[in-house]
């Protein structure tokens, strides 16, 4: 498909949204489980708080509270903001990636090159971070406040923190953390959407003439390529959860930027550190974007519209 044919943002943004939803839904405790695991540092003890991604799962369900619908709550902690705000994230990245695909895309080429893949991802990784950012932001506080919290001290709501943040600094305050996101989002998206673009080209396709691959293919593609991308960029994530973090432990450390978090991690705690919760989030990266590209590619907001779907580069 050629950079000049027509280029639809109406269903695209409402496929990138719905695909976003769905799923952060299916995925959101176990995202919860891996912030606090890349959170802990070592006590003045020696000790870890969590011994790995079931005792971490296994905490956080019993201090949710007394009830099982309690326990429930707990596990989704956080997961209002980021509901809220994925709709916008999703579609930015999806339809921005696609667009830039487009753009770039020589008439008559059925495949983008990797190098202006590689390109295409990374442009959505940047314009994704505007709304990433803040969302990603107040999901980490939302997130640790069952590791950080105090007894007596009442958890905040999402709209009590960002009035909080706000006011204390300003909007700029929703920003904290803007490079190292920047730095992980754009690197993720650079290795994860020609990876996917080359799966999915490889699965069957559909009979009806579309030339989309088979429901299947492009879950599998969106699986394997999240995985992988995901584990790529842990060190970021570990370092943007960290830098992201507002509420430190008695013993954490505040990082003056990337290099500074890089290399304070690796000194005091070693390289495995820059891994923490690497299993944690590829489980929740792999089947997000496994359902949320399926999702996207099968076209619901066409069929809803009744307008027939556009092909993919």
């Amino acid at each position: 498909m050629g950079g000049d044919n027509n280029f639809s943002y109406g269903p695209k943004i409402m496929n990138g949204g719905l695909a976003g939803i769905i799923g952060v839904s299916c995925v959101f405790p176990i995202d919860l489980v891996k912030t606090r695991l890349q959170n802990q540092t070592v006590g003045a003890d020696g000790k870890l708080q969590y011994s790995g991604i079931a005792d971490c799962a296994k905490q956080t369900w019993r201090s949710g509270g007394a009830s099982t619908l309690a326990k429930f709550r707990g596990m989704y902690s956080g997961s209002g903001v980021n509901i809220l705000l994925i709709t916008p994230e999703k579609a930015i990245k999806l339809v921005a990636n696609d667009f830039f695909r487009h753009k770039l895309a020589k008439e008559g080429e059925k495949q983008l090159s990797v190098g202006r893949g590689m390109l295409a991802g990374g442009l959505a990784g940047m314009f994704q971070i505007s709304v990433t950012t803040p969302m990603e932001l107040l999901k980490i506080q939302m997130q640790d406040q069952g590791r950080t919290l105090k007894p007596g001290q009442q958890k905040l709501s999402a709209t009590q923190l960002t009035m909080k943040l706000v006011k204390e600094n300003g909007i700029a305050a929703l920003y904290k953390g803007l490079s190292s996101t920047l730095a992980r989002d754009v690197t993720f998206s650079v290795i994860y959407f020609p990876l996917f673009a080359y799966l999915d080209s490889l699965a069957p396709r559909k009979p009806d003439g579309s030339g989309d691959a088979v429901f299947y293919g492009s879950f599998l593609a969106g699986l394997t390529s999240g995985a992988a991308s995901s584990f790529c960029v842990t060190p970021l994530d570990v370092i943007k959860t960290r830098m992201q973090t507002i509420n430190k432990g008695a013993n954490e450390i505040v990082y003056k930027n990337i290099p500074d978090a890089f290399v304070t991690i690796f000194k005091n705690e070693g390289p495995k550190a820059l891994f923490k919760g690497a299993a944690c989030r590829m489980m929740v990266m792999a089947p997000l974007f496994g359902i949320a590209q399926t999702v996207y590619y099968i076209g619901v907001a066409e069929k809803i519209l009744g307008i027939q779907k556009a092909t993919h580069v």
